[in-house]
């Protein structure tokens, strides 16, 4: 038998270990999941003949070296920030490795190592980062080999609730990390070029500056722009490209509405609230208002956003019963952001029988002999339940199957990696179809951000 090590049996890795269990006779293989919960890891091995769960603490050096000494293959599913250690374990008992995170400057050091010993650190082998690394590659080096050059490339993604199961004002539940959610776009500007020029939307404002999408059977999204689009030029090999944006889809409203927590300044993670604990969601919006004698808190979050009673802004807030003032928050030495959390989590957690869904959005824009063209490539998973969700399938069944395409030699170039080339990307993206994981292609003419072209200009400029 062949040793698959799975450190983190969350909600992501459901997925990825039903699928290595399924393949387990026929691929020779024994999983070993190691969780902090026990119970948690018990439950994900289904009583397989095999799989051994075991209570992990990655804290307990002798334990973590000895469970990797054993391994053939580690796959962590760990918050990235703790991949380093058993990284290293990694390079001293010469095991690959997996994961679906970020790479790291840490993990990138380890780069030399791992070629020195012929090992496979694939990172960024998930959802977002990972299947938009390998279908956007996969399109962009189809259009090399044709010798087209490109002139424009947009990525969005989004983790969404399914359309059965929308039922909010908001038309949007948790589906991944709430507290992400929560921060998203902090933490300096997002950049990226468009028609050669280099653009930045300050934080305050990114919510507002939004470029619509159809997805043909699911509607009309919004997409806001991810932090840092211009680090996808080196990685892509786009240094020469003239657009080059990444951002984050929503249904259309949400962003509008979402600036009004931004504005108001409750997404703030930078300081404590004081009695944070004692407080109710009343109090809390009230701490953001101006004092009046006699002015309800309503009407005050109403003049203060230049909203009126009868804006479906309003009627969004509402529902979220933020101004109740029997809810109390109950978080000690809370920031602003975590008590905002707390009410949203209230209100958009996922219930027993709903789904997520999953929306992928290429565009890509060339020129070939002469010709300007464009190719747009979308992607839709929804979920079956609330274990094996559309995140879990998107982010865990990428990092499986890579994992059994090293462990059978078909992934051999050594090192430090992302999925960008086609001995990963072409067997990957192939065994995602099977599972529902697809892409549609469309040609279509180029457009790009000139309003000459269509004699209306469609996008932000």
């Amino acid at each position: 038998m062949r040793h698959i090590l799975i450190i983190g049996a969350g909600r992501s890795a459901s997925s990825l270990i039903q699928y290595l269990l399924n393949k387990s006779e026929e691929e020779k293989l024994h999983l070993t999941i190691g969780d902090l919960s026990l119970e948690l890891a018990e439950k994900k091995t289904d009583n397989h003949p095999n799989a051994t769960a075991i209570a992990f603490d990655i804290f307990d050096e002798n334990q973590r070296q000895a469970q990797i000494q054993k391994a053939d293959i580690v796959i962590s599913m760990l918050p990235a920030h703790l991949h380093f250690e058993v990284a290293k374990d990694c390079i001293k008992y010469k095991k690959h490795m997996v994961t679906a995170s970020y790479v790291s400057e840490a993990m990138q050091s380890l780069d030399g190592a791992a070629k020195e010993n012929n090992l496979v650190f694939m990172n960024e082998i998930g959802l977002d980062p990972g299947i938009d690394h390998m279908s956007a590659m996969k399109i962009i080096d189809e259009i090399r080999e044709q010798g087209g050059k490109m002139l424009l490339f947009e990525s969005f993604c989004g983790g969404l609730v399914a359309p059965e199961s929308d039922n909010n004002l908001w038309n949007y539940k948790f589906t991944w990390a709430p507290r992400n959610v929560v921060l998203a776009g902090q933490g300096g500007a997002a950049k990226f070029i468009q028609e050669g020029t280099y653009k930045y939307i300050p934080y305050h404002k990114l919510f507002r500056r939004t470029e619509f999408l159809e997805v043909e059977g699911y509607g009309k999204f919004e997409g806001y722009a991810n932090r840092d689009s211009l680090k996808y030029r080196e990685i892509y090999g786009l240094n020469d490209i003239l657009t080059l944006y990444r951002g984050t889809i929503r249904r259309v409203g949400f962003s509008r509405a979402w600036n009004m927590f931004v504005q108001l300044g409750m997404t703030d993670d930078t300081y404590l609230i004081d009695n944070s604990e004692t407080i109710s969601y009343r109090d809390f919006i009230n701490l953001f208002l101006p004092y009046h004698p006699t002015d309800s808190i309503e009407l005050k979050t109403r003049l203060s956003l230049g909203i009126e009673q009868d804006d479906i802004m309003w009627d969004k807030l509402v529902e979220l019963d933020i101004f109740n003032e029997n809810k109390i928050v109950g978080l000690k030495n809370a920031t602003p952001a975590q008590i905002l959390e707390k009410i949203l989590n209230d209100s958009w957690t996922l219930e027993k029988d709903d789904k997520d869904m999953i929306v992928m959005y290429h565009k890509f824009g060339y020129e070939l002999n002469g010709e300007q063209k464009q190719i747009d490539s979308k992607m839709v998973c929804i979920g079956d339940d609330q274990t094996y969700t559309a995140m879990a399938k998107t982010v865990g069944l990428p990092v499986a199957m890579a994992t059994l395409q090293i462990l059978n030699g078909n992934i051999k170039t050594p090192g430090v990696q992302l999925p960008l080339h086609k001995e990963v990307y072409l067997p990957i993206l192939k065994e995602l179809e099977e599972f529902g994981v697809k892409f549609y292609e469309r040609e279509m003419p180029y457009v790009g951000y000139n309003p000459d072209k269509v004699g209306v200009n469609l996008k932000f400029s």
